[in-house]
């Protein structure tokens, strides 16, 4: 039987599996994509919105999942107040997030609010303060890590949209839809997650201590 691959708009407060937590009362992915036996290639956080890949191709997750293929997903971030360029400099060479240093990674500032439906509920403005939006692209997946990046240079993360997962971009949906890929999507992630190649681990040594990290 063929693989099954959908992408999904996840929208904000939908936890990324089909089984709810433990005692949570947050709604799932079952409550939106009815479709059995295919699972999401990776997470979002339940305040994050934006692309979800789901499939049954062990394969693909494999090869989407393991940190050795440094696999690219690209995001909208809308932080607090207008970062610096020494600040955005940062977030591209690597930041400290507790004992570990991110990789370095795309950052840059966009000229204006992108493209988005109003999140729901709304984010809490706060008049006196202004808010930017980032286009950030990150070769590794580090739990809440976009946020921490940000809040470590001073920027704390309002909103999170990812847009993208290697060529693979959010389009054709609105928040709760899904769709399966076409065949033409299909066919362009497949061949870069085989011409990615495996990187291998090495070990650094920083001011905070070793660290080992994939690069």
């Amino acid at each position: 039987m063929a693989h099954r691959y959908l992408m999904f708009y996840k929208p904000y407060g939908v936890v990324s599996q089909f089984r709810p937590a433990y005692q949570s009362q947050k709604p799932t992915l079952a409550q939106f994509i009815p479709v059995k036996d295919v699972y999401p290639v990776g997470r979002l956080d339940a305040d994050s919105e934006g692309l979800m890949l789901l499939t049954d191709d062990g394969w693909l997750q494999h090869r989407l999942t393991d940190p050795r293929y440094g696999h690219p997903r690209t995001y909208w971030v809308q932080v607090e107040r207008i970062p610096s360029e020494e600040a955005l400099q940062q977030l591209r060479e690597g930041v400290w997030i507790g004992d570990y240093r991110t990789r370095p990674a795309e950052v840059r500032l966009l000229p204006e609010e992108p493209p988005l439906p109003p999140r729901n509920p709304p984010i809490r403005y706060r008049k006196t303060v202004p808010t930017a939006w980032l286009e950030m692209t990150l070769y590794e997946g580090k739990n809440r890590q976009v946020r921490r990046m940000t809040a470590a240079v001073g920027h704390p993360t309002l909103r999170l949209v990812r847009i993208a997962i290697g060529p693979l971009r959010l389009q054709g949906l609105n928040p709760g839809e899904w769709r399966w890929l076409t065949r033409e999507e299909l066919q362009q992630l497949t061949e870069w997650a085989r011409a990615v190649r495996p990187s291998r681990p090495v070990v650094r040594s920083g001011l905070r201590g070793p660290e080992s990290r994939w690069t």
